[in-house]
């Protein structure tokens, strides 16, 4: 069995930015829950969008990666630091490869924007996945839209 060929690339356009949105909400308002108001938020505007579709163009998954003024809100104020956040990969998509290739992109794009360490707040069963990625866990545990989670950061 092969497995399915796709790409990552920056969201570049409005069709591929609703690409992401579409993967969001089946991920996370739709599988896990997470009311939609709280999903989109005023950081969705400027932040960098990575994308991952199939060959046919049907979208896999997706992260952002928050920086500048809207990242350093988040990380006690350090500009050189990004906010890696909203990673979803689609359920027929998990299992290849998909969710690291988008990590790597957002710290791609960090790295292209000068940015020195990628911080994320993952959810507490994802933690092993970064972990693997890189990522160190800092700091107590704690509820983000009722869902444990845990800091980590990497150095890039």
């Amino acid at each position: 069995m092969s497995l399915p060929s796709y790409t990552v690339r920056v969201a570049e356009d409005l069709a591929d930015r609703e690409a992401c949105f579409a993967v969001r909400k089946e991920v996370f308002v739709g599988e896990q829950g997470v009311p939609e108001d709280i999903e989109y938020d005023a950081y969705d505007a400027g932040a960098v969008h990575v994308l991952a579709v199939r060959e046919d163009g049907a979208p896999l998954g997706t992260g952002r990666l928050l920086h500048g003024e809207a990242a350093a809100a988040k990380v006690d104020g350090d500009p050189s630091v990004g906010v890696l956040g909203r990673l979803a990969v689609t359920k027929a998509a998990r299992g290849l490869g998909v969710g690291a290739a988008l990590v790597r992109a957002v710290e791609d794009a960090a790295r292209a924007r000068g940015l020195t360490a990628v911080d994320l707040h993952a959810q507490t069963h994802a933690s092993g996945f970064y972990e693997r990625l890189g990522y160190v866990a800092y700091g107590p545990r704690f509820l983000d839209a009722g869902m444990p989670h845990r800091a980590m950061r990497r150095a890039l």
